[in-house]
């Protein structure tokens, strides 16, 4: 395997090695299912000291691909320095504490992914507890079901995969190989303590899940959920748009030119969003579960019910997350009844 340059020639999940600029290089790595296709993990070094961007799943065939990532490059899984985690999900976090419980090296993750990171840790905590009480919430009691039957009764088992980073990562600049620093820029939305990481001498943003070029990210899914996700996000968003244009390196999809370009289409995705679900609360219509039940998801426009349950979970949230923005701005009410909660124009 030899190292190729990033010119979009190659579909983006082909693996291999792909110089995005001097000293940082781009490595996909597979993920246990066909939604995301893979996670980008970038690699970041001057010849002496290797730094990784977000680290993967902690699964065989990662590693393994990893491994010959690294190799390309002259290096070795032991010759990692230090690992930079955008966010606390597995695909980005979990790889990393099994590549440093066995060679060393330090994690870093932003602040404010704390609460989260304790929870996910907890043995006893069931999955996706937060989620389905926001389910509940939101009407949604056949998803509910759904997930029952996909995830009912089994207890967390993969605590160990949670453990503490070495750094907890605050806005600010920061030494990352000599020669380079990183501006660390707190982005909360999709996850509460999301980061970017801005190279600013060499134009690129390594934007995480915060900005992907083909796909909206999910709202806020976290053990310890946000009062307000998809205002942070937006917020989050317009926070970039406000910083000099660079290269956007994400964790799922190609590099590409512009992270103000695609910015400016998830603005608008999401003003369209809100404009539309507010349409559709009515009388007979006053959840989130029944709004999401009358929308089209993904680029297909596909309908809830044809959905896994996981999809029509992170859809019926999302459909929560914007009805309550909607609240938040004076533009519905909503009051609950029995734990449900109803929204009125």
């Amino acid at each position: 395997m030899e190292p190729l340059p990033e010119n979009g020639e190659r579909d983006w999940a082909e693996p291999g090695v792909y110089t995005v600029s001097p000293g940082v290089h781009r490595i996909p790595l597979p993920l246990p299912h066909d939604a995301l296709r893979a996670v980008n993990v970038y690699v970041v070094t001057d010849g002496t000291r290797l730094v990784l961007v977000d680290s993967g799943w902690a699964l065989e065939s990662a590693r393994e691909r990893l491994s010959r990532g690294l190799k390309a490059l002259g290096a070795d899984l032991g010759d990692i320095d230090e690992f930079l985690i955008t966010h606390v999900h597995r695909d980005h976090y979990t790889l990393a504490v099994e590549l440093r419980r066995e060679f060393g090296g330090r994690l870093g993750l932003g602040k404010r992914e704390e609460p989260s990171l304790v929870r996910s840790g907890d043995p006893d905590r069931f999955p996706m507890e937060a989620q389905v009480s926001l389910l509940e919430r939101c009407g949604a009691g056949p998803v509910v079901e759904e997930l029952a039957k996909a995830f009912g009764g089994v207890r967390h088992t993969e605590a160990h995969l949670w453990e503490q980073p070495d750094e907890w990562l605050v806005p600010g600049k920061r030494p990352v190989v000599p020669g380079r620093e990183f501006d660390i820029v707190h982005t909360p939305g999709h996850t509460d303590g999301h980061v970017v990481f801005v190279d600013d001498a060499a134009g690129l943003v390594f934007s995480g899940d915060h900005v992907l070029p083909h796909i909206t990210p999910s709202i806020g899914f976290q053990p310890v959920p946000a009062e307000l996700p998809l205002h942070d996000y937006l917020d989050s968003l317009r926070l970039v748009r406000e910083m000099p244009d660079r290269r956007m390196l994400p964790a799922h999809g190609p590099v590409t030119g512009s992270v103000h370009a695609r910015v400016d289409e998830l603005l608008e995705h999401h003003r369209d969003r809100l404009e539309v679900m507010g349409a559709e609360i009515t009388a007979d219509v006053t959840t989130a579960y029944e709004v999401a039940l009358r929308l089209g998801w993904t680029r297909k426009q596909r309908k809830l019910p044809d959905m896994d349950p996981f999809n029509q979970m992170l859809a019926v949230l999302e459909t929560g997350s914007h009805l309550d923005l909607l609240v938040a701005q004076g533009k519905l009410t909503a009051a609950e009844t029995d734990g449900v909660r109803h929204y009125a124009s």
